[in-house]
């Protein structure tokens, strides 16, 4: 089934790139504040007086925003024109981040990243969306793959820059960065971003009806269990390069910066991969997600090995353009709820990896055990991935026996 996207454009110059460029913006403010936090657990926990995997729920609680909020914000805005919709979700995303720069406990804490995480999903979906509108039908996975290059870039960029700031200047400075980033985008979007109109008849029940579609539940359980493994092992890589690998804290973030590089990569190759083949390119990564994770637990000895792993765990990325196209190919005319759902999945994929890996050090089982977590992850990510192929085959059947009945 062919998405339901719009095609018109507007007149005058191609605004596809200043678009992109905009989005990417967003996308690199998201990017880095989602994933900065990850670098500065040991310092967040020392200031608000918890643990390490304490302080690992920060992360869990922004997560839960994106789940919750994807969902609930893209049907509350269903009707909105997607420019406007972008702007405000920007503009959300920076005061919850200057927020939480000035949060005085670890409960406002949690709150408050809960409440930055809101706008992500929705943000993601809308400007997936207007990114495929403006591509060529069979590049659309490269339009999504450009947006979804800003978050990439963020972790090889942003995130280490952030890092440096938080280590230096204490871990709310970062938050700080974060929200000017964000406000920026707000203005570039409002700028270049083209006010493309919603779909005629687009509303809040007509975007439910995407939960009616087994495959847009499929799809997104692949996302939310497969790409769980990714989060199990980089929510704790510090204080794993630190007690097991020895690395310095000057170190760290130079090996964090070998994982923004493998996610720009991955983002990369993914994207194209899945415009020549969707499926195959899905089935396809999620066993190189389970080998990539696997291979922490034997490489986290050794500075030279784990920080190949590292920078290919952060190519295991690649298969989110493949999975945002897959939901813009099931959801039929509800768009929207669809491409935000995906970056809902790929944050319960964050709070459950994030809190599988604390319950696996938590248990004695030692910082390595997170890469256990995660092969164990990407393989009922795959098990949901055949699920997928047997209910869509299963339902194929059931068509043609109907048109055809003996």
């Amino acid at each position: 089934m062919s998405p339901v996207v719009s095609t018109s454009h507007p007149s005058g110059p191609d605004p596809f790139w200043p678009s992109v460029i905009a989005l990417g913006v967003g996308g690199f403010a998201i990017g880095t504040g989602e994933f900065v936090i990850m670098g500065l657990l040991p310092e967040v926990a020392r200031d608000l007086g918890v643990t390490i995997p304490q302080a690992g729920h920060v992360i869990s609680a922004y997560a839960l925003g994106v789940v919750i909020g994807a969902p609930l914000l893209a049907v509350m805005a269903a009707h909105w024109p997607r420019r406007t919709l972008l702007v405000a979700l920007m503009a959300l995303f920076a005061i919850g981040n200057f927020a939480s720069a000035m949060a005085p406990g670890y409960l406002s804490m949690n709150l408050l990243r809960f409440v930055a995480g809101l706008p992500h999903g929705t943000f993601f979906g809308v400007a997936a969306l207007v990114a495929a509108s403006l591509a060529p039908p069979d590049k659309r996975a490269s339009a999504v793959g450009l947006v979804m290059s800003g978050l990439a870039s963020a972790t090889l960029i942003g995130v280490p820059i952030a890092a440096w700031l938080g280590q230096h200047l204490g871990w709310r400075a970062a938050f700080v960065l974060v929200g000017a980033i964000a406000t920026l985008a707000a203005f570039l979007v409002h700028r270049h971003v083209p006010n493309l109109p919603v779909a005629q008849g687009a509303g809040p029940m007509r975007e439910l009806g995407a939960l009616k579609r087994p495959q847009v539940w499929l799809t997104l359980g692949i996302g939310a269990v497969g790409f769980g493994g990714m989060f199990s092992v980089f929510s704790y890589i510090k204080p794993l390069l630190m007690e097991v690998t020895g690395l310095s804290l000057a170190s760290v973030p130079l090996v964090l910066g070998l994982f923004g590089l493998g996610m720009v990569v991955g983002n990369l190759v993914g994207s194209r991969l899945a415009d020549k083949s969707l499926m195959r390119t899905i089935a396809g990564l999620l066993v190189w997600n389970a080998l990539v994770l696997g291979a922490v637990v034997f490489t986290a000895s050794n500075v030279v090995a784990v920080s190949v792993n590292v920078f290919l765990v952060g190519t295991v990325v690649a298969i989110a353009p493949a999975l945002q196209i897959r939901l813009m190919d099931v959801a039929g005319d509800a768009q929207t709820l669809a491409a935000a759902l995906n970056h809902s999945a790929f944050n319960m994929a964050n709070a459950l990896g994030a809190w599988l890996g604390g319950v696996a050090i938590a248990a004695g089982f030692g910082w390595t055990s997170t890469g256990w977590v995660g092969l164990l992850l990407a393989l009922g990510g795959l098990g949901v991935f055949a699920a997928a192929v047997w209910q869509q085959r299963a339902a194929a059947t059931a068509r043609r026996m109907a048109l055809n009945p003996r």
